[in-house]
């Protein structure tokens, strides 16, 4: 039997004892391995998964994503004036919803739609087909959609495909703009909206506890579009910043040994969740499972999305390889595509 247990987050003091020096605001997603990590833990988490046959196909998706960014050719970035006018505004340099995207995302979805095709379940084909031949109005405006997460007009069958797309985009764009080098520093900062990404604007995928170095035990909200990482401390609700009603949630097995709320406390994968505002965001903390990759742990972790909504919580997050229904739902599985 599955079961939801409840345990307190801890106190600022708490927080504070176990951090030690400076906490970086930014990590940059290293650009050689970002979604290649991504397929091989999809991988590892297909094993045994009900969902195995989803899991292997975000996998072969993820490292299509990963050869498309290697090479990426040059495209129109930000200039430092556009850079200096971003942070006086308190808004991100390239929003997600107002960056004017370069065609150039076109023809990699239509290649990471043609890769996948000798390798891609029976009940994926169709969608692989329609994006590897569509025109370019069709993207922008199935891109539209998604960045702005407005349903209507969304292809929900595709659109994990045109996401992989955008995502290889927006993290070339972020990971040359930091690496440019112009002795200006980092070209992201901190935002007026502390909930979004200061790079494009979009929702976290969801958090993550880092487990070394300066950032030992601080929570890091994971972009869905560009994969920055931000840093918000732990005593605030990622969605409505309250400090006052938060807790943690997991998955555990149900027994009579009263151990299950100690085995919840130290679950790598939990769902956060703030009473105040009625939503929640996955944490995932590297100290307990260093593998976790917010993406893929998400993705294989939809039996708590349920059983946390059942308890009438609203998910925060997107995930963008997997929607279903209005984007501020948890969405529903996915059907089995094609093996048992």
């Amino acid at each position: 039997m599955t079961m939801t247990a409840t345990v307190r987050v801890m106190t600022p003091e708490e927080i504070a004892a176990r951090a030690g020096g400076d906490t970086a605001f930014l990590h940059a997603p290293v650009r050689s391995t970002v979604f290649a990590e991504r397929a091989m833990r999809l991988r590892q988490l297909a094993r045994g998964h009900a969902m195995w046959d989803f899991l292997l196909f975000m996998a072969d998706l993820a490292q299509a994503q990963q050869d498309r960014l290697e090479g990426f050719p040059s495209v129109p970035l930000p200039d430092a004036d556009a850079l200096d006018r971003a942070a006086q505004r308190g808004t991100p340099p390239l929003d997600a919803a107002d960056w004017p995207r370069d065609p150039i995302w076109h023809g990699v979805a239509r290649v990471i739609a043609s890769d996948l095709r000798t390798s891609a379940p029976g009940g994926a084909k169709e969608a692989l087909e329609k994006v590897a031949d569509a025109s370019g109005d069709w993207f922008e405006r199935q891109a539209d959609c998604l960045l702005t997460g407005v349903m209507e007009g969304l292809d929900l069958a595709t659109a994990p495909l045109v996401a992989a797309a955008l995502q290889v985009y927006w993290t070339h764009l972020a990971t040359t703009l930091m690496q440019r080098g112009d002795g200006r520093g980092q070209p992201f900062g901190r935002i007026d909206d502390e909930t979004a990404c200061p790079c494009c604007g979009s929702r976290p995928v969801a958090s993550i506890t880092r487990s070394s170095g300066e950032s030992l035990g601080q929570r890091y909200l994971h972009c869905s579009l560009c994969s920055l990482q931000w840093h918000m401390v732990r005593i605030k609700c990622p969605n409505c910043l309250s400090t006052k009603s938060l807790a943690y949630q997991a998955l555990d097995a149900a027994d009579a040994s009263g151990e299950a709320s100690q085995r919840v406390a130290n679950a790598a994968l939990q769902a956060e969740t703030c009473d105040d505002c009625g939503s929640y965001l996955k944490i995932m903390h590297t100290d307990r499972d260093p593998f976790v990759e917010p993406v893929a742990d998400d993705l294989a972790s939809l039996t708590l999305d349920l059983l946390v909504s059942e308890a009438g919580y609203q998910r925060h997050g997107v995930n963008l390889m997997l929607l279903f229904g209005a984007p501020d739902a948890p969405p529903d599985p996915p059907p089995a595509q094609g093996g048992g």
